[in-house]
C-alpha cells in the first residue's frame, strides 16, 4: 500500500494537463462576422454537448475574441451554452 499511494499520486499528476485540455475542440474559421461577434466554424464533436463534428455558428464570448480570428485559420476553442446560446467561451 505504501508503494501505492506515490504510484496514484504520479498517475493523477501526469493525467491533470490531459484532462485540463478535454473540453478544448479543434476547428477551422469558416466566416468570421466580427459585428454581430459571430462566428462560423467547421469543428470536431462536442462532447460536453453530445454533438457530432459539423460546420456551425457559434457566439463569441467577448467581442475581442474576434481579433485574434481569421477566416480559414486552425483553432482550438471551449465552448458551451450561455442563455441558451452555443458560446465561444475560450480560444488558443
Amino acid at each position: 500500500m505504501k508503494r501505492l499511494i506515490p504510484l496514484l499520486a504520479a498517475l493523477a499528476l501526469t493525467s491533470a494537463p490531459a484532462l485540463a485540455d478535454a473540453h478544448f475542440v479543434k476547428a477551422t474559421v469558416k466566416k468570421l462576422d466580427a459585428e454581430a461577434g459571430k462566428v462560423t466554424l467547421i469543428h470536431e464533436e462536442l462532447t460536453n454537448l453530445d454533438m457530432p463534428a459539423m460546420t456551425m455558428v457559434f457566439v463569441l464570448a467577448e467581442p475581442a475574441m474576434a481579433e485574434r480570428l481569421a477566416e480559414g485559420t486552425a483553432v482550438e476553442f471551449a465552448v458551451d451554452r450561455v442563455n441558451g446560446k452555443l458560446t465561444v467561451t475560450e480560444l488558443r
